[in-house]
């Protein structure tokens, strides 16, 4: 009797169930229809499985394949007037008809995805709660499961998603929010939020967390392979917002270009003021339009003025703008930072902007609002700035050439662009690509280059960087004749020719590289020790040391990562 209750009531769990007296006798069964099983009271278990009465240890399982179907079997025991063994068995063939064997199938594929998964039941307490949220959000499921969402993430029950959606039976689409922090970075996640119903009810509530990471490293993948599609007309349509080019106009196949494409990625959606550091003709604006086109900014206008170009006099009127009266022909007129709205603005060659204006260049950056020549009105400043300097910016606050705190206000963020004579694979791609482009333009078939020819132009410093490489490629296909074999030392330009020649057969390149400081690592460490020195100053706090920066918490904590600054 006590052995057939006891089957009787697990039969409810599993697809049948077998009770044994301590000699392993059957006492009773209960075994679903479909089970391929002829079993009859009073046999051995051996009869119907091959094992031996030492496999029958509590709590273990073990596999049998019977007839094609495969067969789980949980060992169990119970104590009343005697000791009975149970056998718990599971079809193991279609899972469909196991509710337990389902249900763990089903938690290991939740365990496995990339994907964040959180469950809360109808108190609000968290019951699920996947490897992949652990890893977004930076905490651990044992510290979580069990507790209410807001003293898990330390936050008023009045404001909880979650309850919301349990409440309302509506799902909440595409939030960007971080609700953990870990060493006082928040772990911004992008999810989405829906409700669980059965017959009408609403029974628990589960959020779907994405992995940005992968989602940004397939963005960079893409934008990477539609960059390397080489057209032979290449030359770019303007956009209505003022630039001309993108990240898929950046050409070249160096993995050091390939990481500057990215990093220059990461930095555009951040509203955040960058300087942008390279040698003459190494494509700063093209990367601060490719960046501006890369934002959310990219609807908005993208201003552009080399502070080289127009004298100090016009400078200050050109970037704040005059009211009439300021002096003689003055006219109200918005300047360029007004007329960039809500877009950016690119200060080209900033290094040459003369120091009494750099002081109130400073003062705009700094306090965010401009005033006019001759006003006293002051209108905010909106749009993001983008400066480009063709010096070592480092140097220049040495040598007292710029100010040192405009160069701290203006490189927030910094990218440097290595000259072209540091990526020898780029100077081989963009020979190829220049030949292939002014061949079309020019609709001329030319011979190739000849092996000493490349040799040399692999030598060559490249002082102007890709524009005299391409200046240099157009003038070889001009003067060169479709007839003859190759194109060689002689059909190269005289101003060139004695220099190229030269650095070829000069033995001491590779030591005057080794001696040359790399602009790079002084500009980032400069920046560094900054950055630094704002967070020790401000104990830390990120909202104070921001504002000292004149950045946004997201931008400072970017850098906090990117530079891998620690809390002492």
């Amino acid at each position: 009797m006590i052995a057939k209750s006891i089957g009787s009531i697990l039969k409810n769990y599993v697809d049948g169930v077998i009770v044994l007296n301590d000699s392993f006798h059957i006492l009773s069964y209960d075994i679903n229809p479909t089970l391929p099983l002829e079993i009859n009271e009073g046999i051995h278990i051996s009869v119907l499985f091959p094992c031996l009465a030492k496999n029958l240890v509590e709590n273990s399982c073990f596999p049998i394949k019977l007839n094609q179907r495969k067969l789980m079997v949980e060992v169990k025991k119970f104590t009343a007037d005697v000791i009975y063994t149970v056998l718990c068995i599971e079809d193991l063939t279609n899972i469909t008809e196991s509710p337990n064997t389902r249900l763990f199938c089903l938690e290991k594929i939740i365990e496995s995805l990339d994907e964040g998964v959180m469950m809360s039941n109808h108190e609000g307490r968290i019951v699920l709660y996947n490897h992949a949220q652990e890893k977004l959000e930076g905490l651990d499921h044992r510290e979580i499961i069990g507790k209410h969402l807001w003293s898990a993430y330390n936050y008023n029950p009045q404001y909880s998603e979650h309850r919301h959606t349990f409440n309302t039976g509506k799902p909440i689409f595409s939030r960007y929010r971080a609700h953990s922090t870990v060493n006082g970075i928040p772990r911004y996640v992008n999810y989405s939020t829906f409700p669980i119903q059965k017959d009408g009810e609403t029974i628990a509530v589960f959020s779907i967390s994405t992995n940005e990471s992968h989602l940004k490293n397939r963005l960079h993948q893409t934008i990477e392979m539609k960059r390397q599609i080489v057209q032979p007309d290449s030359d770019s349509k303007p956009f209505k917002n003022g630039t001309s080019f993108t990240f898929e106009n950046i050409k070249g196949k160096s993995l050091a270009l390939k990481n500057l494409i990215q990093e220059a990625q990461n930095i555009a959606i951040h509203n955040t003021d960058v300087l942008i550091v390279g040698e003459t003709g190494t494509g700063k604006e093209l990367f601060a339009q490719s960046m501006h086109n890369h934002s959310p900014r990219a609807e908005q206008p993208f201003v552009a003025v080399n502070c080289a170009a127009i004298p100090e006099t016009l400078l200050e009127s050109t970037l704040f703008g005059t009211v009439k009266g300021a002096f003689t022909g003055a006219s109200n007129q918005m300047g360029l930072f007004e007329y960039a709205k809500k877009g950016t603005l690119f200060l080209d060659e900033i290094n040459s902007m003369p120091l009494t204006l750099q002081s109130k260049l400073m003062r705009v950056l700094q306090e965010r609002l401009v005033r006019r020549v001759g006003s006293n009105d002051v209108s905010p400043v909106e749009c993001t700035v983008i400066s480009a300097s063709n010096e070592d910016p480092v140097k220049l606050t040495e040598e007292g050439k710029m100010r040192l705190d405009l160069f701290y206000r203006i490189a927030h963020t910094s990218i440097f662009i290595p000259p072209l004579r540091e990526r020898t694979e780029d100077i081989l791609f963009f020979i190829d690509h220049f030949i292939e482009k002014y061949q079309h333009k020019f609709n001329k078939s030319v011979p190739p280059l000849s092996s000493a020819l490349r040799a040399m132009l692999l030598q060559y410093q490249w002082p102007g960087n890709t524009r005299e490489l391409e200046h240099l490629i157009e003038n070889l296909i001009i003067q060169s004749n479709e007839t003859e074999k190759e194109i060689n030392s002689e059909h190269l330009p005289a101003y060139l020719r004695n220099k190229i020649v030269t650095a070829s057969s000069s033995k001491g390149r590779n030591q005057k590289e080794v001696i040359k400081n790399p602009l790079k690592s002084i500009f980032a460490n400069s920046q560094e020790h900054y950055i630094q020195k704002v967070l020790d100053e401000t104990n830390w706090n990120i909202s104070k040391a921001a504002k000292q920066l004149g950045i946004t918490r997201q931008s400072l904590q970017y850098h906090i990562k990117k530079h891998g600054l620690a809390k002492p």
